[in-house]
């Protein structure tokens, strides 16, 4: 078998454009909030400090609650 002697392709550079921090820091903090509500229903939704009334959030978020070790009961 011949082998080829042509030269490869030159490897060209794609520059990625930097995010600016003031497109992102929104979203950042609309995660955060959004996680500290859903690490509060998860974790505290229960008893004195309970927002919603009833064993409604309780019991949709019983498995996760053990699952991230809270204890429930």
């Amino acid at each position: 078998m011949a082998q080829s002697t042509a030269a490869p392709a030159p490897i060209t550079k794609v520059a990625v454009a930097p995010l600016p921090l003031k497109s992102i820091a929104p979203w950042a903090v609309f995660f955060g909030v959004l996680m500290l509500v859903l690490l509060y229903f998860v974790g505290a939704e229960q008893g004195a400090t309970s927002v919603l009334s009833g064993e409604g959030v309780h019991e949709w978020v019983h498995d996760a609650r053990h699952l991230l070790g809270f204890p429930c009961h």
